[in-house]
């Protein structure tokens, strides 16, 4: 589940740039998709910030955010393999470890944290509830493309999962 904040009343530019986003059915928005809002750069950024403290938008990373739905009351979670994709733009990355393990069927345990393996990053990240652990590779191995909701997500292959079980 997402961090438990109570979320605020929005302003009348807030609530007009929320809309856009849900008319688009943009849950995953950058900076680019919203600066037709706004007259400046700081303009545009003093407003992230407020979405963000008001619990509206969540940021992904340094150009990605995720708005939380106006139907939200108070939490609200999202597949954690599209966080992951949407972490990583679609590209350079893959789900592996248990969750994959598990995903493929082969334990059944729910994994608390998800492994993803990536060229780029390193390092822990709780995004909407979940705990990311980023292991950067040399090489990435085998991934297949599958899709959850309607969004694709790169996982480990059956085969490169079998070393994780």
């Amino acid at each position: 589940m997402a961090d438990k904040k109570v979320i605020r009343g929005l302003s009348n530019k807030e609530i007009k740039v929320v809309s856009f986003l849900e008319l688009e059915e943009k849950r995953f928005f950058s900076k680019k998709d919203i600066r037709k809002f706004f007259k400046s750069n700081s303009d545009m950024y003093k407003y992230i910030f407020s979405l963000k403290r008001k619990g509206r938008a969540v940021r992904i990373n340094k150009d990605k955010y995720y708005l939380v739905p106006i139907q939200a009351q108070r939490v609200w979670a999202e597949h954690p393999f599209i966080v992951a994709d949407e972490m990583f733009n679609g590209k350079d990355y893959y789900i592996g470890g248990k969750p994959a393990a598990h995903y493929w069927g082969f334990i059944d345990q729910l994994p608390a944290v998800i492994d993803v393996f990536s060229t780029k990053k390193q390092g822990t990240k709780t995004i909407l509830g979940t705990k990311f652990r980023l292991k950067r590779v040399r090489r990435l191995g085998w991934s297949v493309k599958r899709t959850v909701s309607g969004h694709s997500f790169l996982i480990a292959s059956k085969k490169e999962c079998k070393k994780w079980i």
